[in-house]
């Protein structure tokens, strides 16, 4: 009869609902050191693996990481200093990681003359003339906008413009050795790279100033995605485009993979560190529990309670603190990584959904393996225990 009573389901969730509500503040202290361990496990987990994603966007900005240059076989001295211009459609549009679109720059390099309001003699300038395989919203909102109705805009280098004195609105007058062209200063850039001693009108201005149509001198490609993404898309790339030299900036990449490499390994310690210093406080709890119901599992096995029965009861004990716990935990530490993402990247870490179900399974599992203590309750003798034996 005892034995069955111990077995009933509403007499177990009864007696462990018992068990939970006589100890309040001990379950309170297990359950804020698993919610606390859940929360940082989370917050580590979900800023891995946008880690990678950020470093790939923060290395973007620091240039392009393909480059297709004139292949070194062609026996034209055009095909050798210039590639064709149709090239650039021939670029994929997507981005090795699958979704962010690939920004391909079509760059012709001519030396030129270019002569500005203020001045009638010419001085000698780097015309860069730029054609993208997508459409650059801002640089062609500036065109549209500020385009003069005879002749072309071009954005010029503050290093160029402070030497000539330029301002935006200013007409220039360049002059090559196909020709002259003109066009209305719409944008100073002021990057700090070879860009500010440029001055960068449409593709096709240049390739007039040069006598050049249909030509660009490379092109530069800024694809996203791993090492290995980006090696795969480089031997694509290649294959599509074999009268070219298909090259990639491995500086690059292969930083980026050593830095996200370095970053995943601190993290991924971090998170191991964490859950064992959990399990630590955890167990030290679960040693004072199993202390005080010393007499509560005598008396359990004195009516027939056996001894499976009871190391489940402890177990179920723990793997609902583990749950509750690392609900809330799990929730707090996503919404934590997403404010460390803020302060260390200056954007919010994306949250993952895959982050929340993987740190309450491992908080659930630290405390299974934390009431390691209360598995020395099976082996009290309920007459010892009668008898006040320790």
């Amino acid at each position: 009869m005892g034995g069955s009573l111990v077995g009933n389901r509403k007499m177990f969730w009864r007696i462990l609902r018992r068990m939970l509500l006589a100890n309040r503040g001990r379950v309170l202290v297990i359950l804020l050191a698993l919610a606390a361990g859940a929360a940082i496990t989370a917050a580590m987990l979900n800023l891995q693996i946008d880690a990678k994603r950020r470093l790939t966007a923060e290395f973007s900005v620091l240039g392009p990481n393909i480059l297709i240059v004139p292949a070194q076989t062609d026996s034209d001295a055009t095909s050798r200093a210039t590639l064709d211009e149709r090239i650039l459609d021939e670029v994929p549009p997507t981005s090795p990681d699958g979704w962010t679109p690939v920004n391909a720059l079509g760059y012709l390099y001519l030396l030129a003359d270019a002569s500005g309001p203020t001045s009638r003699t010419y001085q000698p300038v780097v015309i860069a003339g730029v054609r993208s395989s997508l459409a650059d919203k801002r640089v062609a909102a500036m065109r549209h906008n500020r385009r003069p109705v005879d002749g072309h805009s071009c954005i010029v280098g503050g290093k160029v413009a402070a030497q000539m004195h330029l301002q935006v609105g200013d007409q220039l007058s360049l002059h090559g050795v196909a020709g002259e062209q003109p066009c209305r200063v719409i944008f100073l850039r002021n990057m700090g790279d070879a860009g500010d001693a440029q001055i960068s009108p449409e593709l096709e201005v240049a390739q007039r100033l040069a006598g050049l149509p249909g030509r660009i001198s490379l092109i530069e490609l800024t694809a996203r995605g791993t090492s290995e993404q980006v090696n795969d898309y480089l031997e694509a790339l290649r294959k599509r485009v074999p009268n070219a030299g298909v090259h990639g900036v491995y500086q690059f990449s292969e930083a980026q993979g050593k830095i996200y490499s370095k970053i995943s390994g601190l993290l991924t310690a971090t998170v191991v560190l964490v859950l064992v210093l959990t399990a630590l406080c955890v167990m030290a709890a679960m040693t004072n529990v199993a202390m005080e119901r010393r007499n509560d599992v005598g008396l359990m096995k004195a009516i027939g309670g056996a001894t499976r029965r009871v190391v489940r009861l402890f177990l179920t004990e723990a793997a609902l603190l583990g749950l509750v716990g690392g609900l809330i935990g799990a929730a707090s530490g996503i919404l934590l990584s997403m404010e460390l993402g803020k302060a260390v990247f200056g954007v919010a870490a994306r949250p993952r959904l895959i982050v929340y179900p993987i740190s309450v399974g491992l908080t659930i599992l630290v405390a299974i393996a934390s009431s390691f203590p209360l598995r020395r309750l099976a082996s009290v003798r309920p007459a010892a225990v009668f008898r006040g034996e320790a």
